[in-house]
């Protein structure tokens, strides 16, 4: 079976280069834009299910892929963005923030850690595999999300994790054999 992961198109907190956890943005019209984009990636695909966060940049995303290339959708919450509790909203540079991203055990004030995060995105890619064994699915999520979805295809050191990214609806491909 193939996953495909999307991140979602740009918000205007993206483009401020703020924090977006679980604060729910609409995608700009650039988002918009890549998102037409990515259906375009999709299109040459044998996706036939959709998958994504119930966050509405994610959901909008989807929708407009979905909408382009005749694929359903479907919405689940374990795929919704870390919660970076009190940094919500604030930049990303503030080197606490960055020592708690470097850290994926440490939970973040008032929200969670990457490990917490992954304890729910690992159910939810086990769950898939085991449901879609013949199919390809696309997860259409955010970018703290396909940090954690990375480590469940390849072993990644705390570093690595730390510095990996995915840009506003860059489209990453892995394949599982299910026993």
């Amino acid at each position: 079976m193939i996953i495909y992961i999307a991140r979602h198109g740009q918000t205007e907190w993206n483009e401020r280069n703020l924090i977006i956890g679980r604060t729910d943005l609409s995608l700009t019209d650039e988002g918009k834009q890549q998102a037409a984009e990515l259906a375009k990636l999709v299109h040459g695909t044998d996706i036939s299910k959709i998958i994504s966060s119930p966050l509405h940049r994610a959901l909008e995303t989807a929708q407009i892929v979905g909408a382009e290339c005749h694929i359903p959708i479907e919405t689940d919450s374990r795929l919704i963005e870390l919660d970076y509790g009190d940094y919500e909203g604030t930049s990303k540079l503030r080197p606490d923030f960055i020592n708690y991203r470097r850290n994926p055990a440490c939970r973040y004030p008032h929200g969670e850690s990457q490990f917490q995060a992954a304890v729910r995105v690992y159910a939810l890619l086990d769950d898939i595999v085991a449901r879609y064994r013949n199919e390809s699915v696309l997860l259409v999520t955010h970018n703290g999300i396909c940090r954690i979805i990375a480590t469940y295809f390849r072993d990644m050191t705390c570093e690595d994790l730390y510095n990996y990214s995915l840009n506003n609806c860059e489209l990453e491909r892995y394949e599982t054999n299910p026993t």
